[in-house]
């Protein structure tokens, strides 16, 4: 295990959160909001701590799967206890639990919240809470590597990383370098970020709020800043925007790469596009027709699905209206859209598209084996042969993503006093990245009511469920840190 070089890459991720803090911190100026110092005091110890970190950097740079997996599942836990210190010292969550868990499901684009009055805050506060959406949504490391010095990124072995935190069943590089790749995925998330900023400001929506609802969007967060989230602005427009962004969002970036260098085409081949736009539309229709009745119209009951579909496949969270009270089948559409998550490569959560893909494909040809023993049947994604390590791979990851999310709604359960359905929906939509649930923790309502125990529980299915579980379980291993 290379500690220090493990402490170093830390080190840059700290820093990097002490410099991003710098914008609420000059929000609360602007604005006149004493919270400036709750945000002065993190950030001049994140840039102290950094800088000794990362004076002096190791001989052997090399990192491997191990200190990958370690450096991920470390940094985000220290980035989400340096950022939940602002909301201590401002006093608006005095709770530091609390306040740890708004901050693990702000940088994990959760969106779940303690909050009963989130509108009480100041616009700092308020900024830096959607600000972790974004931040977590392409991946604090993702940026780090995209800025790391040409020396580092030479010499340390980035994919390892990169691997770690970007979501799906098998990450790759757009271009040679990791670096530059990273450096493509953050241009296009900042650009499509502003564009939807931008189409909201012309809608109507105050400046402010279009900034921290594209963070949101972007991110697939779903924290509201305000107490009925999206429908609080009352508007089709805003709706439909922030609706096809977070499909938009949904997207594996990989593709948005292939309409810029003018290979289209090649984009609109992707499989997993065509199963992604297939189970959002077919979800749309049916819920239009279950809540047909409820809105009295063609247009508001496709309206309210399209938004809430859009909202819980890309694991984005935002709510325009409580499904808590819709007939069962929507209910039970939009558990089941929790689970299923979107592309790969895209900042929402779930176990991924791309998995269910190779997942059916690979049952349906356990079902040949049974009638054709003797038949060579090789499982095929756009016309390719996916490699069994590939398969290997999104089934482990299954057969683990099942054993830890029985296993934290056992704990769940036998710590709290709480109905079934809040229960098992709290645990999907921690783990699945999505927010909201029903019951208890539905769009109306929020986790406030969860001991301690739970919060720090639920915190990490969280970071479990946005690492894909893997660097979580290394961290915790005793293996891990065993010297050969």
């Amino acid at each position: 295990m290379n500690y220090r070089m493990i402490a170093y890459i830390i080190g840059h991720i700290v820093r990097v959160e002490g410099i991003l803090m710098t914008l609420p911190l000059v929000c609360a100026l602007v604005y006149g909001e004493g919270s400036w110092l709750a945000f002065l005091i993190p950030i001049t110890l994140s840039l102290l701590v950094g800088t000794l970190l990362t004076i002096r950097k190791n001989e052997n740079t090399q990192i491997y799967a191990k200190e990958g997996f370690v450096i991920v599942a470390l940094s985000w836990i220290i980035m989400s206890v340096i950022g939940a210190v602002p909301f201590v010292l401002d006093g608006c969550i005095p709770s530091f639990v609390n306040a740890f868990f708004e901050t693990v499901s702000g940088f994990t684009t959760t969106g779940a919240t303690i909050l009963t009055d989130v509108e009480a805050l100041d616009h700092s506060m308020l900024l830096w809470r959607s600000f972790t959406h974004w931040i977590g949504g392409m991946g604090v490391l993702v940026f780090v590597m995209a800025i790391l010095p040409q020396s580092d990124t030479r010499s340390v072995k980035l994919m390892h990383i990169m691997r770690a935190e970007v979501p799906g069943p098998k990450v790759g590089k757009l271009v040679s370098k990791i670096s530059r790749t990273a450096r493509i995925m953050y241009g296009i998330y900042i650009v499509m970020t502003l564009i939807e900023a931008i189409l909201l400001i012309f809608g109507g929506m105050p400046v402010f709020d279009s900034i921290l609802n594209s963070f949101a969007t972007a991110g697939t967060g779903g924290f509201g800043i305000k107490s009925a989230s999206i429908a609080a602005y009352d508007s089709a427009y805003v709706d439909y925007v922030i609706g096809v962004f977070m499909i938009l969002f949904g997207i594996n970036f990989n593709l948005y790469y292939f309409i810029i260098i003018g290979q289209g085409l090649q984009a609109l081949k992707s499989e997993e596009l065509r199963w992604y736009g297939a189970i959002a539309a077919v979800s749309i229709v049916l819920i239009s027709f279950d809540i047909y009745n409820i809105y009295g119209g063609v247009g508001e009951s496709v309206r309210y699905a399209f938004f809430q579909v859009a909202s819980i496949v890309t694991t984005t969270g935002f709510a325009t209206a409580d499904f808590n009270t819709w007939p069962v089948l929507s209910q039970t559409i939009l558990v089941l859209l929790m689970f299923c998550g979107a592309c790969a490569g895209s900042t929402a959560g779930g176990i991924k598209v791309g998995r269910i893909i190779l997942l059916v494909k690979t049952g349906l040809r356990e079902i040949k084996y049974m009638l054709h023993p003797r038949a060579v049947i090789a499982v095929n994604v756009e016309g390719k042969s996916v490699e069994r390590e590939v398969i290997r791979g999104a089934t482990s990851y299954v057969i683990v993503y099942i054993m830890l999310y029985a296993a934290s709604f056992f704990c769940l359960t036998f710590a709290e006093e709480c109905d079934l359905i809040t229960g098992f929906t709290a645990v999907a939509a921690t783990i699945n990245n999505v927010g909201p649930g029903l019951g208890a923790v539905g769009p109306a309502g929020s986790f406030a009511g969860f001991t301690k125990f739970t919060k720090l529980l639920l915190s990490f299915v969280m970071l479990a469920g946005r690492l894909e579980i893997f660097p979580m379980i290394m961290l915790l291993a005793p293996s891990t840190w065993r010297r050969r």
